[in-house]
């Protein structure tokens, strides 16, 4: 959570977060409830959270409610898009989205989980211990870019920031995440303004990268006129290439790598090998240990070994 630059109403809000949320999470499990008192949806979840954590309190879980109205920015800092919008919060960061748990059996068992997964401790530990592990937050950013929650996983990535503002793989994160919201421009400005002791950090590069990949969306007409260029001329390679890199800035990773693939069956060597450079670099967007990924470069082994 950003913390620089803040008005005095927001520095008593993020004081006020961090009493109730940031503190008791370091040894328990905290339910985040975002809500309002319009929110129907609200309303009717609220006596399950609150049931729910009752049940489970002799086990430091604990329920916190965040008005929306009342605490905008907070709300802002994750994210928050609509409402109910539920986290589990462990040492000060999200560890699961419990926003689709609608009832007192899908809560409890999500919590079961976390709870059998976490070191939930009834002793507070030491001081020098208190520093969060930052891999169950970066990891749940992930999961939530794949699964196509862009905006939350953009506050999943910025909560890694709160206690480590120099996390390079969460900055990373948030960049793409900004990407894949088509808020390219934010992507940009936090890109440029990075320091250049992390700019060249893999998490930064994979993430400039896809910025880079961004930057090649075209509109449906100039899509459709690009594919019949190169149905037309299937030996136009720079038109391929850029028909790949418009594919995969439409998201349509398949295509891209059909077409980057097929440059390099033809031609391995065309262009100084820019078809084989352009798809590694579109395996480090992606991340390599993405099953996509892998079957991707097994078709490129065939490929350059077969």
């Amino acid at each position: 959570m950003a913390t620089t630059a803040l008005t005095t109403e927001e520095q008593k809000a993020v004081d006020q977060f961090r009493a109730d949320v940031v503190d008791p999470s370091m040894t328990g499990l905290v339910i985040l409830d975002f809500w309002a008192e319009w929110c129907g949806p609200c309303k009717q979840l609220g006596p399950v959270l609150e049931k729910v954590a009752a049940d489970y309190a002799d086990r430091g879980v604990k329920l916190v409610k965040v008005d929306v109205d009342a605490n905008n920015f907070i709300a802002s800092q994750f994210q928050v898009r609509s409402i109910p919008t539920v986290y589990a919060i462990f040492q000060g960061q999200p560890v699961a989205n419990l926003t689709n748990a609608r009832t007192e059996a899908q809560l409890a068992q999500t919590l079961d989980q976390l709870l059998e997964q976490l070191p939930i401790s009834a002793e507070a530990p030491a001081a020098e211990d208190q520093t969060p592990d930052a891999a169950p937050m970066l990891e749940e950013g992930e999961r939530l870019l794949t699964a196509g929650e862009a905006e939350q996983a953009y506050g999943a990535f910025a909560g890694v920031l709160q206690h480590d503002p120099q996390n390079a793989e969460a900055i990373g994160g948030m960049i793409r995440a900004l990407v894949a919201a088509d808020r390219t421009e934010e992507a940009g400005g936090l890109l440029a303004q990075l320091p250049d002791e992390i700019q060249a950090d893999p998490a930064i590069e994979r993430a400039r990268a896809s910025l880079s990949i961004a930057a090649e969306k075209r509109d449906p007409s100039e899509m459709q006129a690009m594919r019949a260029a190169v149905d037309a001329s299937p030996d136009d390679h720079e038109a391929r290439l850029e028909l790949a890199n418009a594919e995969m800035a439409d998201g349509n990773r398949d295509a891209a790598a059909d077409h980057l693939l097929h440059i390099v069956k033809t031609d391995r060597a065309w262009n100084d090998g820019a078809a084989r450079t352009q798809l590694l670099a579109l395996f480090e967007t992606i991340g390599l240990e993405d099953p996509w990924v892998s079957q991707q470069r097994r078709r490129l082994s065939e490929i350059l070994f077969g």
